[in-house]
């Protein structure tokens, strides 16, 4: 590190930030949020700490107590979000990243999904609504567990699959890294 910085100051007249430098493996560097695979034939992937910002983005797009329709806020303020971080990492090569996120989201819809309907008599009701057998709904309305528990339970992965979430407008990452592949 310190021939590197002795050359960029002295011969390329640089400044060197000490804070953002490193000597470094690949895989151990994030430059402009990518990073590197381990594999003998290095890909580009995005990196966890990027991955870590979005879902915090996310998380404040979502907090409590925001009473909105759920189609206009995926379409108003989820989708763009998506959008824009999906087509910033569009070159990124290594697609799990964008399906886990793309179950998470799913995931935090579900439970915004939950946390709406507040009252047991209401879940209940929905999941029936929904498809669910009567016994099995108020089992699950009841089980007294946590709205992100249940948003990860077969009861309201069975009331609202993954096809729904297209249907309300959602954008898929995966799908529009893809587009551009």
């Amino acid at each position: 590190m310190a021939t590197l910085k002795a050359f960029l100051a002295g011969k390329l007249r640089l400044k060197v930030n000490e804070a953002k430098s490193s000597v470094t493996r690949p895989w151990e560097a994030k430059f402009l949020g990518n990073s590197m695979t381990v594999h003998c034939q290095s890909r580009l992937k995005v990196a966890s700490r990027s991955v870590e910002r979005f879902k915090e983005k996310v998380r404040r797009l979502t907090r409590r107590g925001w009473g909105r329709n759920l189609e206009r806020f995926i379409e108003k303020d989820l989708n763009p979000v998506a959008r824009g971080w999906a087509n910033y990492y569009r070159k990124a090569m290594t697609y799990g990243v964008f399906e886990d996120l793309d179950g998470w989201l799913r995931r935090k819809l579900r439970c915004l999904i939950w946390r709406r309907w507040k009252r047991v008599f209401t879940r209940a009701r929905r999941l029936i609504a929904l498809g669910l057998t009567e016994a099995k709904a108020w089992r699950c309305a009841c089980n007294g567990r946590g709205p992100w528990w249940n948003a990860g339970s077969s009861h309201m992965n069975a009331a609202c699959p993954a096809a729904t979430f297209p249907r309300w407008g959602q954008v898929s990452l995966l799908a529009t890294v893809k587009a551009y592949a």
